[in-house]
């Protein structure tokens, strides 16, 4: 029991630390946990791309270089790349936004 609340208290801050750095790199201004702004809401992503295999990778690179005109859009307004994330960022990101129920 008390090993299993210290890998929570441990994973805790990880998934803090990532909505955090969504917060500091720009993405809560068109995206929000639970609901649609200008984008999706994460829990949202994270359902259309449970059990993907590549979807991590997928997402990495729809933050790096924005949305493809015409596949995967979510509605009429692309998503623009966001220079201010590095690829690291970009892999923390898309995990964080998959791991969201």
């Amino acid at each position: 029991m008390a090993l299993a609340a210290a890998a929570l208290i441990i994973a805790a801050p990880a998934a803090f630390a990532n909505a955090d750095l969504a917060q500091k790199k720009n993405c809560m201004s068109c995206h929000q946990v639970d609901k649609k702004v200008v984008g999706p809401a994460y829990k949202d992503v994270a359902a259309k791309y449970k059990g993907q295999k590549d979807a991590a990778a997928y997402l990495t690179e729809r933050i790096l270089k924005g949305s493809v005109p015409g596949k995967g859009n979510w509605g009429a307004i692309p998503m623009p790349a966001n220079p201010q994330v590095s690829a690291d960022e970009a892999k923390q990101l898309a995990t964080w936004v998959l791991s969201i129920k």
